[in-house]
C-alpha cells in the first residue's frame, strides 16, 4: 500500500469522482475558536466517500473477475459505492447489510441493482457470511477497508485536501477523519505524507466504539466490546484493519472520541451554516473540531465530512436540538 496506488487511482477515478471543496463558515469558526475547513464527502456521488473506494477498487478489477460479479459487506455506505461502481461496470453485484442498517441505505442500495443480504450484526460474523457467499458464487470479494484498492480510493480525498490545503496557505493543520476500520483515515494519511507531510491526521471515533483510538494509545489492535449502540452506524467497526492499522500507528496523531449527541449538534451546525446533509457517522470529524478543541493544537482545522446518508427521522432530531 503505498502513494503510487493512490495516483493510480485517482487517474481511474478521473472524470466520474466529484472532486469535493473545502467549505467554511464563521460560525463554525467561532464556535471551534480557530479555523475550520470542511471537506464535505458528503456531496460524493451515492452521499459518502465510499464510492471512491468502490470505483477504485472495482475498476482495478480484470474482465473477467467483473463478469462473474463482486461482494461486499457494509451497513451501507461502502454498499451504496460498490452497487454503484459495479452497474457502471457492468458487473453482478452482492451486498450484505445489517438488519439494523438504515433504511434509506438499504433501499439505496437495492436501487444501485445490488442483490442484499441481511444478517444480525450482533450474533452473526460478516466476515464469513462474505467469505462463504463468495467462494460459492465465485465473486470478489472488496472489503470495506481493509483492501489495498479501497484505501488507495480512499487517499485520493487526501490529495485534494493537500492541494487545496496549499492552494489556501495552509501549512499545519489537523486533519480530523471520521474513522471505524480506519481506509479513508489511512488512505488520506498516506496521502498527505506525500504532498503535505506537516498536516497531521486524527481519527475520530463514537464513544464505545473507539477502537482505533484506544490502538493508537495501546500500539496494538483493540476490539470493540459490541458492534451495536451508536447512531453513528457508518463508522462501528470490530477493530482496525491488519493493512490499516500499521499506516495509522506509524502517520496519525492521536484520536478523538465523541459523543452521538455532538454528532447530532454538529449536523445542525452543518446544515445551519454550510447547508450540507450529514449523517451521525458522516459528523463525527466535525463534533471534534466544535467541541473538543481543547484536544486540538494550531489555528486551523481540516474535518472531512464523510457521509450524509441519513434517516430522516435522525435528522430531523439534529434539526431540533440546540446546537
Amino acid at each position: 500500500m503505498n502513494i503510487d496506488m493512490i495516483r493510480a487511482a485517482a487517474r481511474r477515478l478521473e472524470g466520474h469522482a466529484r472532486r469535493t471543496p473545502l467549505l467554511s463558515s464563521p460560525f463554525l469558526d467561532a464556535i471551534a475558536g480557530r479555523r475550520v475547513f470542511v471537506k464535505p464527502e458528503c456531496l460524493q456521488h451515492t452521499g459518502s466517500f465510499k464510492f471512491r473506494g468502490g470505483w477504485s477498487a472495482v475498476s482495478a478489477l480484470t474482465e473477467d473477475q467483473r463478469q462473474r460479479g463482486v461482494i461486499a459487506f457494509s451497513s451501507g455506505n461502502h454498499a451504496q459505492g460498490v452497487a454503484s461502481a459495479a452497474r457502471s461496470h457492468g458487473a453482478p453485484c452482492v451486498i450484505v447489510m445489517p438488519q439494523d442498517a438504515p433504511a434509506v441505505k438499504i433501499t439505496n442500495t437495492k436501487g444501485l441493482g445490488a442483490e442484499v443480504i441481511m444478517y444480525d450484526r450482533a450474533t452473526e460474523d460478516r466476515d464469513a457470511i462474505g467469505a462463504r457467499i463468495a467462494a460459492e458464487r465465485g465473486l470478489t470479494l472488496i472489503k470495506p477497508f481493509d483492501d489495498p484498492q479501497v484505501i488507495a480510493g480512499q487517499g485520493t480525498t487526501g490529495l485534494e485536501i493537500a492541494a487545496d490545503a496549499a492552494a489556501l496557505g495552509i501549512t499545519h493543520a489537523d486533519v480530523i477523519v471520521c474513522c471505524g476500520g480506519g481506509g479513508l483515515t489511512s488512505g488520506i494519511a498516506l496521502a498527505c505524507e506525500a504532498d503535505a507531510p506537516t498536516l497531521r491526521v486524527r481519527p475520530a471515533e463514537p464513544v464505545g466504539f473507539d477502537d482505533v483510538a484506544r490502538s493508537l494509545t495501546s500500539g496494538t489492535i483493540q476490539r470493540n466490546p459490541r458492534l451495536t449502540g451508536s447512531l453513528c452506524d457508518a463508522i462501528i467497526t470490530p477493530q482496525p484493519g491488519d493493512i490499516t492499522f500499521p499506516i495509522l500507528k506509524r502517520l496519525c496523531g492521536p484520536g478523538l472520541v465523541v459523543s452521538d449527541d455532538e454528532c447530532l449538534r454538529a449536523m445542525n451546525v452543518a446544515f445551519s451554516h454550510l447547508r450540507i446533509v450529514l449523517e451521525p457517522g458522516g459528523a463525527a470529524a466535525l463534533a471534534g473540531a466544535l467541541y473538543h478543541g481543547d484536544q486540538i493544537d494550531g489555528d486551523t482545522v481540516i474535518v472531512v465530512a464523510s457521509g450524509g446518508n441519513v434517516d430522516p427521522a435522525t435528522f430531523q432530531r439534529a434539526l431540533d436540538i440546540t446546537a
